[in-house]
């Protein structure tokens, strides 16, 4: 009767510690990730270079598992079970309490361009162009995502007038998936000169060739932040003369 009184008395100590320490894992509140942009590609692992295996759209919401070392790519379960991976910056966390695993922190400052699945791009710049004010606009059509075909329109600030500047360039970016890439940038066109006062100085057009690069910094919400500089050459059929350009501003792939 004793054993059989003490076989009950362990076994009830033993439900009893497993339902004290299976009780926090129950209480464990999950985190979610829910898509904040139009469409994102959720692929075969943590990296630009693995298969997409789904196509999330705005408002879905995954599991997160967790995210890779860097925080870019973040880890997510697919209602069928299957598991992929996505960039930080396409999405926000939710339902992440104390106890959310690792993935419900946010991505870091840094993200990968989305260059791998951009159609488009666009970006305003401002800086000097031969020591005079410039500002410039510069639309981008992603025809690979190392390469992108970018006309541009620019305006110069002289002291006696301003310059009007336009043509079409080109970008080869040598890391389309690093978040500081470095990018050269070939273009050429036309270059307007327009005084102040035509009664001492008459309108005038030039041609331009100009080659250059920089850095294409990349940020969360897919903010783009462009550092270029480069040297123009303004000329004629009779004349040349070089101006050095530097400028920078922000843009964005979509």
């Amino acid at each position: 009767m004793k054993s059989v009184l003490a076989s009950l008395v362990c076994a009830a100590l033993l439900c009893w510690a497993h339902g004290s320490f299976a009780a926090p894992e129950e209480e464990e509140i999950d985190a979610y990730a829910r898509v904040i942009v139009a469409e994102t590609a959720l692929r075969s692992g943590p990296g630009v270079s693995h298969r997409v295996i789904y196509r999330a759209r705005r408002g879905e919401t995954l599991l997160i598992q967790g995210r890779e070392g860097s925080g870019f790519w973040l880890k997510v379960v697919l209602p069928d079970g299957r598991v992929g991976w996505l960039l930080g910056d396409t999405i926000e966390p939710v339902g992440a309490g104390p106890d959310a695993p690792e993935g419900a922190a946010r991505p870091g400052f840094f993200a990968p361009p989305a260059l791998q699945e951009a159609r488009g791009g666009f970006a305003l710049m401002g800086g000097v162009i031969d020591r005079d004010g410039y500002v410039e606009i510069r639309p981008a059509l992603v025809l690979a995502p190392a390469i992108a075909l970018e006309p541009y329109a620019g305006l110069a600030l002289e002291r006696e007038g301003r310059r009007i500047v336009y043509g079409l360039g080109g970008t080869l970016n040598f890391a389309p998936d690093w978040a500081i890439a470095p990018f050269f940038h070939l273009g050429g066109g036309g270059l307007r000169d327009v005084p102040n006062d035509e009664f001492v100085r008459q309108t005038q057009d030039y041609f331009h060739a100009r080659a250059g690069g920089g850095l294409l910094v990349s940020l969360r919400l897919r903010i783009l932040l462009r550092l270029e500089a480069n040297n123009t050459v303004i000329f004629t059929e009779d004349t040349y003369r070089n101006a050095q350009t530097y400028y920078g501003g922000l843009g964005a792939y979509f």
